[in-house]
């Protein structure tokens, strides 16, 4: 996924899954050229909102394994990493990433949702969990839209 490429680049190359707020905006913008300033500072939030990266005063922790993480010669992420996405964009792609096929996983989804009478989301937990696929991290969010 490029937004967990884009994320850990700046820690792959220090060396460490702990850096500055600064140190991370200057590693993406002038380091590497991929975004603007404000641009790098809103990935920040992005990769924040989906739980791959840790505030900690004026730190960032990476919550994810580094270690996964290979920049490939001339990669540049794409912008569509900067728009956060919702809680059921999140879902479907966990579903999607199990193997599922998009068009079946949105079909079987709404289908749920019209006969159980729920939240498009809650459907998609549902379908998530009957399938085997692991949405506990997005439990949360889903009740929050309840």
């Amino acid at each position: 996924m490029s937004l967990r490429t884009a994320v850990g680049a700046p820690f792959v190359q220090a060396g460490t899954d702990r850096l500055g707020r600064s140190d991370f905006v200057v590693a993406l913008s002038l380091d590497r050229d991929w975004f603007s300033p404000d641009q790098a500072k809103r990935l920040i939030d992005v990769a924040a909102s989906e739980g791959l990266l840790e505030p900690d005063d004026d730190e960032l922790v990476a919550t994810f394994d580094l270690g996964e993480v290979t920049v490939p010669e001339g990669f540049t992420p794409d912008e569509s990493v900067l728009q956060q996405r919702t809680t059921f964009e999140r879902l479907l792609d966990a579903v999607v990433e199990a193997g599922t096929d998009k068009r079946e996983a949105v079909a079987a989804i709404n289908g749920l949702q019209s006969d159980l009478g729920v939240t498009i989301e809650t459907a998609a937990v549902v379908y998530a969990r009957r399938r085997g696929v692991s949405v506990d991290d997005q439990i949360d969010r889903v009740r929050e839209g309840l």
